[in-house]
C-alpha cells in the first residue's frame, strides 16, 4: 500500500471487523481498474485514524463493528474529512440500519452479498458525487 496515488486513481479504505471479509474486499476492490487500496481497518476508530493518514476518496465501511461502529465512524469522518465519501456495507439492508448511516453522512450502501460489478459501480458512483 502506498500513499502516492496513481494518476486519476480512486483511493479506497476498507473497514470491516471480519478479517476474511476485509481481506476478500481488499483483493476484489484492488482488481478494479483505476482503484487503489490505501488501507484496511478492523474497526471504526482505526478507519478514522487511517483515513486521516491516507486521505482516501472512498471508505467502504462495515456498519456493525465492535467499539466504534460504522455509523459513529461515518459521522466522525464526515466532520474531519468532508471530501471523503463513505459507502456502508451491511449484511442486512434494513431501514433501521441504513437510515442512521445515511443521516451520519454515508453516500450509499451495499449489502455484503453484492457482486463485484455492483461494488465497482457503487465506488465509481459515490466517487463521482452520486448516491
Amino acid at each position: 500500500m502506498t500513499d502516492i496515488p496513481g494518476p486519476g486513481r480512486i483511493r479506497v479504505l476498507i473497514a470491516d471487523d471480519q478479517r476474511v471479509v476485509r481481506d476478500g474486499l481488499s483483493m476484489l476492490v484492488g482488481l478494479i481498474d483505476g482503484v487503489e487500496i490505501v488501507g484496511t481497518a478492523c474497526d471504526g476508530a482505526e478507519a478514522v485514524r487511517l483515513a486521516q493518514a491516507h486521505r482516501p476518496d472512498v471508505v467502504l465501511m462495515d456498519l456493525h463493528m465492535p467499539g466504534t461502529d460504522g455509523i459513529a465512524a461515518t459521522a466522525d469522518l464526515r466532520r474531519r474529512l468532508p471530501a471523503t465519501r463513505v459507502l456502508v456495507l451491511t449484511a442486512c439492508a434494513s431501514e433501521d440500519a441504513i437510515v442512521p448511516a445515511l443521516r451520519a453522512g454515508a453516500r450509499g450502501y451495499l449489502t455484503k452479498d453484492a457482486s463485484a460489478e455492483q461494488i465497482e459501480a457503487a465506488i465509481h458512483a459515490v466517487h463521482a458525487g452520486q448516491t
